[in-house]
């Protein structure tokens, strides 16, 4: 590795090249492999009896093996006269046929299409940095005069972006065939191996120019062709393959329990996502026993979004639980079948072989585990596209539990559910046990059609919905002296419409206005996830932020609740809710103007960058006098409780004591107001309180 240049523009420079074959003597610099690792390809598209030009050629033993396999019309020619030179002396007793010349390839003396094959080591990279590419596309200009038609260019790159682009462009443009093949290291020891993989480019001349060009890549010397229709896809295509290369290396040569890589395995014909692998190693110092090198869990179907399975953390205890020194977690896509566990480990098990960790024995069997066996159901009912998320799908899943959910999900960020709701028969009374879905064991597939299911209103999917109702025990909801006193919520993101018509089912006495940006999303709502605005329930579209200023430049709008469940479409960001515009200080101040003196600003907060959550609380505390905050389990967002009372009349020391019987009493108002006596709120008030922290 020492030999190699440190830089793109010694490759192009006459002396670098005299001083370094000085230095490397009689020793051949398989330049981008040797004989052995390229003949498949070079046999395949230049035949023994072509008269065949080996641009730059150094004093690699290539053309020398290619001569002794049959291959006598090889003209090799180099810059460096050293190299030359030599070559001609180390075969002018065993090759005599063989000869080397000094030649500079942008300007050699040969005929017109003279040859049938031109051979290029690594000589395009050297080139192609000097002179803003010029002396490359020279070069390239040369080897098209001197071949004939039919004749090919075979050029053995490591495919820099910019030296492939070059290349590739310039042949498109004159009409020829354009085809790369990625040839992996198969045998070569990891420590010894390049990282990058090495590319064959095969450009073919035509006696017309094609009409449109003909952009191919294959995997190995023998990998079907994948048809490509613009360069820019081509090229996307060779970073994926040095991309992979470079995690292969990497995973080969090395165990990180904190680096979290990952890689998407797509479909050979369509090109679209199969599988997501994610490695997780075991930490220094972990006892695994020997014998647990390596293994493969394949997450069920619907559970990728599962804290388990989607989280750092998540992955790591189910690495730990599992006591392997590495653990691969495959995710399946949508839109994709999957028959049966073996079908899937028999896709996989090609692959994941690349993935192993250091030291592992080629002959050591790796175990395939999963939950039971399964691998999950999976029914999409509803895709389209919102102008302003992109596109979506509603779809059906199997739970953890062996219940069936419906799921909102954009596939702009198709790891992030954006609404769920369990589903139950239409024809029986919901069931009374609370979830768990990580621990209950499913079922194979879904026990009753998902067409005779209906969403069940009483069940809160998301833990900080369960929270954000619970905060309004301190409204005093259920007691006897509130009986008839009318609750006014506002809730700025509706999603599925799961929290809003929750409250409508449940809370006595309640109204609520949402407002939601995404027209789109209202109409999800209403036609997949039982959403049922009326004349109580009602819906503003627009941005939150403008409906808050003209609700309090109006005048007249004082609300007992107001809630921000609104989501962060920058993932750049770490805070993914609520927008960083909801929590500044002028927004802030409407919230609270528009409050009743009992008032409840309730905010869903998601930080993952704790400098940035700092901030938030420092402004959120400038405005309202006292902050209770309530941590989602196995998840970032946060639930934080606001009064609007002066501090000396909510102090969070007189309120957290009085909260269990509040607690209490919504509890019952919530049991005893359900819209249908068959439907009951799967919700447990006192529970969801008992973990309020004050800030």
């Amino acid at each position: 590795m020492s030999l190699l240049p440190r830089t793109a523009e010694e490759f192009s420079s006459a002396e670098y090249w005299e001083k370094f074959f000085k230095k490397r003597g009689e020793k051949a610099f398989e330049w981008y492999g040797d004989y052995n690792k390229l003949c498949g390809v070079l046999h395949k598209y230049i035949k023994v009896q072509d008269k065949v030009l080996v641009v730059g050629c150094g004093n690699s033993e290539l053309s020398e093996q290619m001569y002794d396999v049959g291959y006598k019309h090889l003209t090799n020619i180099d810059i460096s006269e050293t190299v030359v030179n030599n070559m001609n002396q180390r075969n002018a007793e065993r090759r005599p046929g063989l000869t080397f010349h000094q030649v500079d390839a942008t300007k050699t003396p040969y005929e017109d299409a003279s040859y049938q094959a031109a051979l290029d080591k690594g000589t395009l990279d050297a080139m192609a940095s000097e002179e803003e590419g010029a002396l490359a596309r020279n070069m390239l200009t040369e080897v098209g005069r001197v071949l004939s038609v039919g004749g090919r260019y075979v050029c053995v790159t490591l495919a820099q972006e910019s030296v492939i682009k070059l290349a590739v462009e310039h042949f498109v443009q004159l009409g020829w065939a354009v085809r790369l093949h990625c040839l992996q290291e198969e045998n070569r020891t990891e420590e010894d191996s390049f990282a990058l993989p090495v590319f064959v480019l095969v450009c073919t001349k035509f006696r017309q120019p094609m009409p449109t060009p003909i952009l191919e890549m294959c995997l190995g010397e023998d990998g079907a062709p994948v048809r490509h229709t613009h360069v820019s896809e081509l090229l996307s295509a060779v970073r994926e393959h040095q991309a992979y290369s470079v995690l292969r290396k990497r995973l080969r040569t090395n165990t990180d329990a904190n680096s979290n890589l990952s890689l998407t395995l797509c479909h050979a014909k369509t090109g679209l996502p199969r599988y997501t692998l994610t490695i997780q190693d075991s930490p220094p110092g972990a006892k695994v026993p020997r014998a647990n090198q390596f293994a493969i869990f394949i997450v069920p179907q619907g559970s990728e979004t599962a804290w388990l399975y989607s989280s750092g953390e998540g992955r790591r205890q189910l690495a730990a639980s599992a006591n392997f020194q590495r653990l691969v977690i495959v995710s399946m896509h949508r839109n994709q079948e999957y028959t049966e566990m073996q079908a899937v480990q028999s896709e996989l098990s090609p692959v994941v072989m690349d993935l192993a960790p250091p030291g592992m024995p080629a002959n050591h069997q790796v175990p395939f585990l999963s939950v039971g066996g399964d691998l999950g159901w999976r029914e999409e009912v509803s895709r389209g596209v919102s102008q302003l998320s992109g596109e979506y799908c509603v779809e059906n899943v199997k739970g953890g539990d062996g219940e069936l959910y419906r799921r909102l999900v954009f596939l702009s960020n198709a790891a992030l559910v954006q609404s769920e709701s369990r589903l139950v028969s239409s024809n029986t009374a919901t069931s009374q046990k609370k979830k768990n879905k990580r621990k209950a064991k499913a079922s194979a597939a879904p026990v009753a059609s998902s067409t005779s299911m209906t969403v069940d209103s009483g069940f809160l999917c998301c833990a900080h919905h369960e929270v954000m109702v619970a905060c309004l025990a301190m409204l005093g909801v259920g007691m006897p002296q509130n009986k008839d006193i009318l609750v006014s919520v506002l809730l700025v993101g509706l999603g599925g419409g799961g929290l809003p018509q929750f409250l409508w089912d449940f809370m006595p006495n309640v109204t609520i206005e949402v407002v939601e940006l995404d027209p789109v999303v209202l109409e999800v709502a209403k036609q997949w996830f039982g959403f049922q605005p009326d004349d109580r329930l009602t819906v503003t579209l627009g941005d939150g932020l403008e409906r808050i200023c003209a609700l309090e430049k109006e005048g007249g709008h004082l609300f007992d609740a107001i809630m921000f469940d609104v989501d962060n479409k920058d993932s750049t960001l770490g805070m993914s809710c609520p927008p960083a515009a909801f929590v500044e200080t002028p927004i802030l101040q409407k919230v609270r103007n528009l409050l009743t003196p009992r008032g409840l600003f309730i905010l869903n907060l998601a930080c993952r960058d704790p400098a940035l959550r700092k901030s938030v609380l420092e402004r959120v505390s400038g405005v309202f006098p006292t902050i209770l905050s309530r941590k989602i389990e196995e998840e970032i967002n946060e639930v934080l409780l606001c009064t609007r009372g002066e501090k000396e009349t909510t102090d969070a020391t007189h309120i957290l004591p009085s909260l269990n019987q509040a607690a209490k009493n919504l509890q019952s108002a919530l049991c005893s107001s359900g819209t249908e006596p068959s439907r009951r709120p799967h919700i447990d008030i006192a529970e969801l309180l008992k973990d309020l922290r004050i800030v």
